[in-house]
């Protein structure tokens, strides 16, 4: 099994699409450091410490830029052996469907982690003229948000955005095993990565329904980085959707004809 992680993660680290995603996501925060209209982005708030561009990238990101580059590198795991013809060979081999699938399926749910982390380490780059001393505020990912409650610690802040990271790329996991279920259901990159953002856009235009039906839906837990007090009750959502999904991915692969 570790044989296959590491085969499945190589693949992805020499993949074109997954190499444009996590060079685009560390290089894009660096915009947010020369953009002379930010305070239009932030409703008209200064950024007074690098320790609160993180969470200016990861806003404006993870609504629907990494979400993309989840759905088009997640789904191109399946397609791509597929129209290669890579796929059927490597089932012929004495290695179970389960235990590729479940290969498959690590990288994948990796996948967010990776996309925020470079995220986090440009964003802390593009902060370097800021400062990442002690300041008046919050990272906009803690308690009052940017206002913060006071002054915060160069030790806080990191927890903060360290917390909030983590919290980000757990949300995004939905994304990737659904991603590769589509992958597997549709043997095709670009019709899956398409059924996966149509998903997340349907799941989004729901809420003209009662709130009881939102409170389940994926995409109302999609700012779980910044939410406040417990997060207990969404993380075990967004858990039952990524095992859900990956369940599904597990039972269609053993069962479709590549």
């Amino acid at each position: 099994m570790l044989t296959l992680i590491t085969l499945e993660f190589r693949k992805l680290f020499l993949s074109r699409s997954a190499q444009i995603a996590l060079l685009v996501s560390a290089l894009l925060p660096l915009l947010w450091a020369v953009a002379p209209r930010l305070n239009l982005l932030l409703g008209d708030m200064t950024l007074i410490s690098g320790w609160q561009m993180p969470a200016v990238s990861i806003g404006v990101a993870v609504q629907f830029m990494i979400p993309l580059f989840i759905a088009l590198v997640v789904a191109e795991m399946i397609g791509t052996e597929v129209s290669q013809g890579t796929l059927a060979p490597l089932l012929l081999r004495p290695v179970s469907r389960t235990s590729l699938i479940v290969a498959k399926l690590v990288t994948a749910l990796s996948f967010p982690f990776l996309l925020i982390g470079v995220t986090i380490l440009g964003s802390l780059l593009a902060g370097l003229p800021r400062g990442f001393g002690s300041f008046l505020g919050g990272t906009g990912m803690g308690p009052g948000l940017f206002v913060g409650v006071g002054e915060l610690s160069s030790a806080a802040a990191f927890m903060e955005v360290l917390r909030g990271g983590f919290l980000a790329a757990f949300m995004l996991m939905p994304v990737a095993a659904l991603a590769l279920l589509c992958g597997i259901l549709l043997l095709n990159t670009a019709s899956a990565a398409l059924a996966t953002l149509a998903t997340l856009n349907i799941m989004r235009l729901l809420v003209v329904f009662p709130e009881a039906l939102q409170q389940v839906l994926l995409t109302s837990h999609l700012a779980l980085y910044a939410q406040q007090g417990s997060v207990t009750s969404s993380m075990i959502l967004l858990l039952i959707y990524t095992i859900g999904f990956s369940l599904m991915a597990i039972f269609a692969f053993d069962r479709r004809d590549v």
